[in-house]
């Protein structure tokens, strides 16, 4: 499981920028967009905020900045907050709890004191700490953990708003130029799914159908998708013709419209991730070739903006 872990880490990153041209001749890649600040972004975030999330996010490989300003949006609105001390005692713009401070504490700007109420250390601190909840292979439950202290059933209950809260407001301070970060969640939750056996009807890790890893991953990332591949077509955006896929996109197979019968989850050069058929587990592998033929492609990632 150490090795799915890693694998499916590695492949977010791989993954995550590339993009593919939707043409009836083929899939031909392109160069990757580098992520930029959103014009909301730009609005809401006091730049030196900014610049530490965006220079906080290389302490961990796999995280995205914008991720970071959603959990800074929500705990303190980037330090507005009337109070920066909860009536649990958590502190500062990244709402630690001592006990948490004390373990995942950094001295980001090295004035050597690491403060909680310090928005270069509390922004460090919080990537470290995201990191060390295995943000880059599941983001979803990274933010149940980060703030409800674990992953279990209770908080999975009581923290999803929270989650899904956090990723809508990563989404909108990060489209532009980049990999929506919906889309991005969609992706490391799928991806930490490798090597899970494939299940008729089933959509949970103890195994999973085409559909049920799309609907599952795409919940991790706050967004509800209907249950089957059909309906996931003719219910998610589609993905303009002509121009280019991006990751987290939905492909679908089938022969035709009205008849799709298969679905994976887009990641860049040309390949998806899916679980394919009876025998087979969840896994990477290519858009061209796969039978039935290549009917289309959505966006599910467009339902946030």
């Amino acid at each position: 499981m150490i090795g799915l872990a890693a694998k499916a880490a590695a492949a977010a990153s791989a993954f995550g920028i590339a993009a593919v041209s939707v043409l009836t001749s083929g899939l031909q890649a392109v160069d990757p967009a580098q992520a930029e600040p959103t014009m909301t972004a730009a609005d809401d975030i006091p730049a030196t905020y900014l610049r530490e999330y965006q220079t906080a996010s290389d302490l961990c490989p796999g995280l995205d900045w914008t991720l970071l300003a959603g959990v800074g949006k929500v705990e303190s609105d980037h330090g507005r907050a009337p109070r920066l001390v909860s009536s649990t005692g958590a502190q500062g713009p990244m709402q630690f709890e001592p006990a948490t401070w004390q373990h995942y504490g950094v001295d980001g700007d090295g004035d050597g004191h690491a403060d909680p109420f310090d928005p270069a250390d509390a922004i460090s601190a919080a990537a470290t700490y995201l990191c060390a909840l295995h943000v880059a292979s599941d983001v979803h439950d990274a933010l149940i953990a980060y703030t409800c202290g674990n992953t279990g059933s209770a908080c999975q209950t009581i923290a999803a708003g929270y989650a899904a809260t956090v990723l809508l407001w990563s989404a909108r301070y990060g489209r532009t130029g980049s990999t929506a970060p919906a889309a991005a969640a969609a992706i490391r939750a799928a991806l930490g799914q490798l090597g899970t056996p494939y299940v008729w009807g089933g959509s949970s890790p103890s195994g999973f159908d085409c559909s049920g890893l799309v609907q599952w991953a795409y919940a991790h990332a706050g967004l509800v998708l209907p249950r089957v591949a059909q309906d996931q077509y003719d219910n998610t955006p589609a993905a303009p013709a002509g121009t280019s896929l991006e990751p987290g996109d939905l492909v679908f197979f089938g022969h035709g419209p009205h008849a799709v019968d298969h679905v994976g989850l887009y990641l860049g050069d040309g390949r998806m991730v899916d679980a394919p058929h009876t025998g087979a587990v969840v896994r990477v592998e290519p858009v061209t070739g796969f039978d039935p033929p290549y009917v289309g492609a959505t966006r599910p990632s467009l339902v946030t903006s």
